[in-house]
């Protein structure tokens, strides 16, 4: 053999050897993935000719299904309570799949390793292929009453119930919300043409309001102000005086911080305005004045490091599905600490982290990790997953919670409280905190309303965070929606 033709012999067994290797990665490696590929013909064909599992809530209540069908296609999906669930639900549909369809999508289609035993007995006895049933957390009692107390509201909200012993996510709502039924058509002109007008409805029904936008907490982010007070000594405990000026000069500024309509922080005591009030007074009616020159004396870094223990600043958080991050921004300028420490500024939040705040107090100052999905079982009932509560992190002593656990209650409580006309209950103690956040963009002067609470206060079960966009007070507008929905849980509880 000559030198011409022992090259071309080396060259072509090493393609060969390649052709070889490839071939058994990608049969190793990547058969899963390549077929959970949306451009897949044989996989999307295949989808539709088999029954995808069901998603059901923590009481059995199923939320999305499959139906049999006539046609090319043996099984189209369904959502008996469309709008009410889709934030959670999401849709599957020819195109794609969003929410918990797409975040559990393995489990739901059959294709998860997991289930390859169940798959390949039905192979053998003839049964069709049906995928694994996904359980979530959500409790369909609360669900319930958070969603029509959004849409009650008429409003751009959303709202997040939590278990705060589990993390457990009890309630997830947003408004405006649209039928994933729109979606599960098989007709793909029809398909685009209802996708088109979703995407470009002025009411943005498609954006989960209660995991993807964040609003200004304004005065509930007072809980953290407090928290890092309380945590770093700076403040010993809820009845300690603190200055309480009628305004704040801002340093490096002629700006004046002050309290709502221009009122004194005065529990009696003060007689000029200018003096000083218990922590748990300020907190109670919500001095902007005080919670500012706190902000002033902790610093930006020490209030950004008690943020981050609530779970802001996180771009990681899922439940699984994807949540956006709350912000709190490096701030080193004390007038803008001020500002930032009464949660105005650039802080945001979701109602999700309005929900975490509360749920951290409630717990004795432990931040368990939110989870939506529950469990996972196989077609013939065998458990495949099944999530144990998890700590998220630590926020706060148990010392600490409890100190601001008093404050939360005298808002609501205590007849001077901001929240007391609004969410006192004779037979239920709701520790809670208002926010009104100025947004900068609503020219009427309506303001974010912001709410965040759990209840009962000395057995809580429940922590509930909400968020109602131009909904003016946050006592006015978001606290009654909180208020339904706690209602509406215990007495389900109270049932069992």
């Amino acid at each position: 053999m000559n030198r011409a033709l022992r090259r071309i012999s080396l060259a072509c067994l090493v393609m060969f050897v390649l052709l070889l290797l490839n071939a058994n990665y990608v049969q190793a490696f990547e058969a899963g993935s390549l077929a959970n590929k949306q451009g897949n013909a044989r996989t999307f064909s295949e989808q539709f000719q088999y029954q995808r599992g069901s998603i059901i809530t923590a009481d059995n209540k199923v939320i999305a299904d499959s139906h049999a069908v006539k046609g090319i296609y043996k099984y189209q999906r369904y959502y008996p309570d469309g709008p009410e669930y889709a934030p959670i639900t999401g849709f599957d549909s020819i195109y794609s799949a969003t929410g918990i369809e797409q975040a559990e999508n393995r489990q739901l289609s059959g294709s998860d390793p997991a289930l390859a035993v169940n798959n390949l007995i039905d192979l053998v006895t003839g049964k069709p292929k049906k995928g694994a049933t996904v359980q979530l957390t959500i409790n369909s009692v609360a669900q319930d009453a958070a969603y029509a107390a959004l849409k009650a509201m008429g409003r751009e909200a959303g709202v997040v119930a939590l278990d705060p012993q589990t993390g457990a996510v009890l309630a997830l709502a947003s408004y405006p919300s649209f039928d994933p039924n729109q979606l599960t058509t098989f007709d793909g002109t029809q398909l685009n043409k209802a996708d088109k007008a979703l995407q470009t409805d002025p009411s943005h029904p498609l954006i989960d309001n209660a995991l993807s936008t964040t609003f200004p907490p304004g005065s509930s982010f007072k809980i953290v102000t407090s928290a890092t007070a309380l945590s770093t000594g700076k403040v010993a405990s809820a009845s300690t005086p603190v200055y309480a000026p009628t305004q704040l000069t801002l340093p490096d500024t002629t700006n004046k911080l002050i309290n709502d309509s221009g009122e004194t922080c005065n529990d009696g005591s003060n007689p000029t305005g200018n003096g000083k009030v218990p922590l748990i007074y300020a907190f109670t009616i919500s001095c902007n004045t005080v919670f500012g020159a706190l902000g002033e004396q902790l610093g930006g870094s020490a209030l950004r490091a008690q943020a981050n223990k609530f779970g802001m600043n996180d771009p990681n958080l899922t439940i699984p599905l994807p949540v956006v991050a709350s912000n709190y921004p490096p701030v080193s300028a004390p007038s803008l600490t001020a500002y930032s420490a009464i949660g105005q500024y650039s802080d945001t939040v979701t109602p999700l982290q309005e929900a975490m705040f509360a749920a951290t107090i409630a717990n004795n100052g432990t931040l368990m990790k939110p989870y939506l999905v529950q469990k996972v079982t196989a077609p013939d009932l065998t458990p495949l997953a099944t999530t144990s509560p998890a700590t998220f992190s630590t926020p706060v002593t148990p010392a600490v919670a409890g100190q601001i656990k008093q404050m939360m209650i005298s808002v609501v409580q205590s007849p001077a409280g901001t929240a007391h006309a609004t969410a006192f209950l004779p037979n239920i103690e709701i520790a809670g905190k208002t926010g009104t956040a100025q947004n900068g963009i609503n020219n009427s002067g309506l303001n974010d309303a912001v709410f965040t609470c759990f209840a009962p206060a000395n057995n809580p079960q429940i922590a509930v965070g909400v968020v109602v966009k131009g909904g003016g007070f946050g006592a006015d507008a978001a606290a009654p929606i909180a208020v339904k929905i706690i209602k509406a849980y215990l007495a389900s509880q109270a049932k069992q």
